[in-house]
């Protein structure tokens, strides 16, 4: 019992840190500061896309790169490079972010759907001290026909054969 109690006033004690920088992950996150670029030629249906990810924790960056890869290729698209072709956004209305925002916070959130459409490739991180924060990066590989169906259902973007 003892043991347990313990662990409970630990757990306690350290909850008011784990917020605080949760808190500023989140201000970190919503304020989108990222680079993307090509990292290389991918299998069909997917991007290869290097995120670069700036935080005053390395940590922090390192787990926001897949939210921020996935809301590049919506938001930003990237330019071409390493034998890459560049893409253009896959929202390419101006102001769909805002106006959908209701979505896109849901989306975006921890533990939110964007998760199921990025994978960190193991062993790509790198991590460079710029004055009081870090850049990571890392490559992603962005299952980019899946995330297209979700947003066409979700009725955010046409699909490809809405044009002619």
């Amino acid at each position: 019992m003892r043991k347990f109690l313990l662990s409970l006033l630990v757990v306690a004690l350290c909850m008011p840190v784990w917020a605080g920088a949760k808190k500023k992950a989140d201000k970190d996150t919503n304020q989108f500061r990222y680079e993307i670029e090509c990292a290389g030629n991918a299998i069909q249906g997917t991007y290869l896309v290097k995120v670069w990810t700036y935080s005053r924790k390395a940590a922090v960056a390192e787990n926001q790169c897949r939210k921020n890869a996935v809301h590049g290729v919506i938001f930003k698209g990237y330019g071409g490079g390493q034998g890459c072709v560049s893409q253009r956004p896959m929202a390419n209305t101006p102001g769909v972010e805002t106006q959908y925002s209701e979505y896109f916070n849901r989306f975006f959130a921890d533990g939110g759907e964007f998760q199921k459409y990025a994978s960190i490739m193991p062993g790509t991180t790198e991590t460079v001290k710029v004055g009081k924060e870090y850049k990571v990066g890392v490559v992603v590989s962005i299952r980019k026909d899946d995330l297209r169906r979700a947003l066409e259902a979700a009725g955010i973007i046409k699909g490809l054969n809405n044009g002619f």
